[in-house]
C-alpha cells in the first residue's frame, strides 16, 4: 500500500462515502484506526494517515486489531478496525474478549465473495461473515447504497461507544466495486 502525502490528498468530496466516514471518525473522536491493507478502504486509510490527530496502524493479521483496540479503549482512546470479510475468520477467538469484557468495538468490513467475485476462495467466507459476526456477539449492519453509509457508520459508532457494544458494518461488494484479476502484460 502506498500512502499519499497529506498535501496530495484530494479535497473532501461530499459525495464520497469514504470522506463522509472520515469526517464521522473526526467528529466521534476516533484516535486509533487499525487495518490490514485493502483496496476498498484505501481512500479512508490515506485520510486517517494524513490526520495528525489519528494514529493509523497497519496490522499483520486482523486479530491483532481486536487486541489493539481493546488496549486503546482501556488507555482512553476510541478506535475503529478496517478489514476485509476474509479477515473476519481470523478474529473469532479474539471476539470473545469483547463480549467477556463488554468493550466497545467497531469494524468496517469490505465484503468479498459476493456480486461479480472472480476469486472462488472468497465466496465461502463472504457467505458466512454476517453469521460469524452475529454468533460472536456483534451487531451487524449491511450497506449496499452509498447514500446509507454515513448514517449507518454514525449509528454503529454511537451503539458501540455509548452502549459498550461490538458492531460491524458490512460494506457490500457492489458498494465498493468488483475486483478483477488482471495479469500484467
Amino acid at each position: 500500500m502506498t500512502l499519499t502525502h497529506p498535501s496530495a490528498l484530494p479535497a473532501t468530496d461530499p459525495n464520497d462515502w469514504r470522506d463522509a466516514v472520515y469526517e464521522l471518525f473526526r467528529a466521534s473522536a476516533i484516535r486509533q484506526v487499525v487495518y490490514v491493507p485493502d483496496a476498498g478502504h484505501t481512500r479512508l486509510i490515506d485520510r486517517c494517515h494524513a490526520d495528525p490527530d489519528m494514529h493509523a496502524v497497519v496490522l499483520s493479521t486482523e486479530e491483532e486489531g481486536v487486541a489493539h483496540l481493546a488496549g486503546a479503549w482501556l488507555g482512553g482512546d476510541r478506535g475503529v478496525m478496517l478489514m476485509q470479510s476474509s479477515g473476519v475468520g481470523n478474529c473469532v477467538n479474539m471476539f470473545s474478549l469483547l463480549a467477556a469484557c463488554r468493550l466497545p468495538f467497531v469494524t468496517l468490513v469490505t465484503m468479498r465473495g459476493e456480486w461479480g467475485e472472480f476469486n472462488p476462495w472468497q465466496v465461502q467466507m463472504g457467505r458466512t461473515t454476517p453469521d460469524i459476526l452475529k454468533i460472536s456477539g456483534l451487531t451487524v449492519h449491511r450497506v449496499d447504497d452509498p447514500a446509507d453509509v454515513a448514517e449507518t457508520v454514525d449509528s454503529a459508532l454511537r451503539i458501540a461507544f455509548d452502549g459498550s457494544q461490538g458492531v460491524a458494518v458490512l460494506l457490500s461488494q457492489r458498494l465498493i466495486g468488483r475486483k478483477d484479476f488482471t495479469a500484467e502484460d
